[in-house]
């Protein structure tokens, strides 16, 4: 498979596109209106708890969009490092400097790996409290779901750090970005050129 900036750009979008329409869920019906409504308060405290129901964080939100797909990545992750170092021990016996290319692609993957840690690290403390709570409403301290909370959030500021610690392509573009945008310098050419990704 080719990798393109156009399939990138499709990719992306249709990510987009899923993760709208799944937030939408909530407002189709499933969430707290009903209790709200059967309550005697004149007014309701506007908190996330208070309008989502803890059953769809737990059984849709968790289960059904975050539990599977981190799997899938952590099990795609696993063989990528199993054929990789596969490959660098048999370049390794045939020649000394033929690995490379796989060594090269080892680097990546080690990166894109610790993406997936980091994620996992910042959002399943949140999760697993959600599913605390689901069953024992007064077993999580508050203070302890609003870490979980704020660690969920770290994970957006997390990524843009490793990939510019990672790569140099990444890093260089995010300098320029910043040159740009936030103080105001012209753009300087970049020693590092558009390229595609072939995925075997």
């Amino acid at each position: 498979i080719i990798v393109t900036n156009g399939r990138a750009f499709v990719a992306i979008c249709l990510c987009w596109i899923l993760s709208f329409l799944t937030g939408l869920v909530p407002m189709i019906g499933w969430n707290n209106r009903d209790t709200a409504n059967r309550s005697n308060a004149s007014e309701i405290c506007c908190q996330f708890t208070a309008v989502i129901r803890m059953d769809y964080m737990v059984y849709f939100n968790f289960f059904v969009c975050v539990a599977p797909p981190l799997l899938i990545m952590i099990t795609l992750y696993v063989e990528i490092f199993r054929v990789i170092r596969k490959q660098l021990n048999r370049r390794a016996e045939a020649t000394c400097d033929g690995d490379k290319y796989f060594r090269k692609e080892l680097k990546l993957a080690k990166s894109l790996a610790l993406v997936v840690f980091l994620f996992a690290l910042c959002w399943l403390p949140i999760h697993i409290m959600n599913c605390v709570t689901l069953f024992c409403p007064n077993c999580i301290n508050p203070i302890a779901s609003k870490v979980g909370i704020f660690m969920s959030h770290v994970n957006s500021a997390l990524n843009p750090l490793v990939y510019a610690f990672k790569m140099k392509h990444f890093r260089a573009t995010l300098i320029q970005i910043i040159r740009r945008c936030m103080l105001c310098k012209p753009l300087e050419a970049t020693a590092y050129p558009t390229s595609t990704v072939v995925l075997n």
